[in-house]
């Protein structure tokens, strides 16, 4: 079965979401990765993958349900550490970040089906990407793509390609870096922790932003 990994950062202040500040200070910008952290957790636990991981830089707390594999992030550039993520797994996996609470059970659950895929590959709005599987695991597919970039997605997709891979698409979702990424991802993921921390945060605090 495939096993289900989610890369994250331990959410500490001045640590996670910095291009959140300003509006926000370090300290909301944490409680809204911490909050973005437990709804992607919460959706991965509910697909039943073969195995549940979170691939962490730093320590987990409190916010980390039963039923994970917690194990240390690579060092090196953030292709390698998605390589080595990859490396680690013997059969199928799927990966994806902390940045997207709006996920659902559902669109994971889909990524687990290999009848006729050789990989998955879920478009970020940025032009980066939220989630990747691929059924027989090759760090050398993730080596070298530039990351963090507008073409970061265009460069992995086009090395799926030309692997030779039956790629499957996945809907195209919104990361949040930015203030405008938040108040977008809060709107429209109305029932998530994600969206009632950042409720609580832009009535009453510095963070409404523009």
């Amino acid at each position: 079965m495939t096993a289900l990994l989610v890369i994250a950062k331990q959410p500490l202040p001045g640590r996670v979401k910095t291009r959140l500040t300003p509006p926000f200070s370090p300290e909301e910008a944490a409680s809204l990765a911490e909050a973005a952290l437990v709804d992607t957790l919460d959706a991965a636990a509910q697909v039943p993958a073969g195995r549940h991981v979170l691939v962490l830089d730093g320590a987990p707390g409190p916010w980390l349900p039963a039923g994970f594999d917690v194990v240390p992030q690579a060092a090196g550039g953030l292709d390698e550490r998605l390589a080595a993520a990859f490396s680690a797994c013997a059969g199928p996996a799927l990966l994806i970040g902390m940045d997207t609470p709006q996920v659902t059970p559902r669109l994971l659950a889909a990524a687990l089906r290999w009848e006729c895929h050789d990989a998955w590959f879920g478009p970020a709005a940025d032009g980066g990407f939220w989630a990747l599987g691929l059924a027989r695991p090759d760090p050398a597919l993730l080596l070298g793509v530039p990351m963090s970039r507008p073409d970061t997605g265009a460069v992995l997709y086009e090395r799926l390609c030309a692997a030779g891979m039956r790629v499957g698409m996945l809907p195209v979702l919104r990361d949040v870096d930015t203030a405008a990424d938040a108040r977008q991802v809060a709107a429209g993921a109305p029932g998530t922790r994600f969206a009632a921390r950042h409720t609580a945060l832009t009535a009453t605090t510095t963070g409404a932003g523009p």
